[in-house]
């Protein structure tokens, strides 16, 4: 299994992206997948996850601000992320876990400044 994250990027404080989160490989089709990001000198935190139904789950400081979706079809994972702030800036990661085992993508920085 493998993801490849893409979407990261130099984006002012209230600005928005769009990472993406590209699965492939055999995946089981009962799922969930995941964006969690680790800004320096912190712990990876969970940012969001999916499941292949699509139930989300949300950390309490990107609600209403973060939505995560997800393109079974494509196997392709999508974090929007608005009204960004400085403290969103970290390297971010996708995963998907399904029959006890958990795999990771590489990560993609984001940064926000102005």
């Amino acid at each position: 299994v493998q993801l490849q994250a893409s979407g990261g990027g130099l984006v002012q404080p209230g600005g928005s992206l769009r990472l993406s989160c590209a699965a492939s490989g055999r995946i089981f089709r009962i799922n969930v997948m995941g964006w969690y990001r680790q800004a320096p000198g912190k712990q990876r935190e969970l940012v969001a996850t999916i499941t292949s139904g699509g139930s989300t789950n949300y950390a309490d400081s990107v609600k209403g601000r973060f939505t995560i979706s997800r393109d079974n079809a494509k196997n392709t994972m999508y974090l929007q992320m608005n009204s960004l702030k400085p403290e969103d800036a970290a390297v971010y990661y996708c995963n998907v876990r399904f029959l006890r085992e958990t795999y990771w993508g590489q990560g993609t920085q984001v940064t926000v400044s102005s």
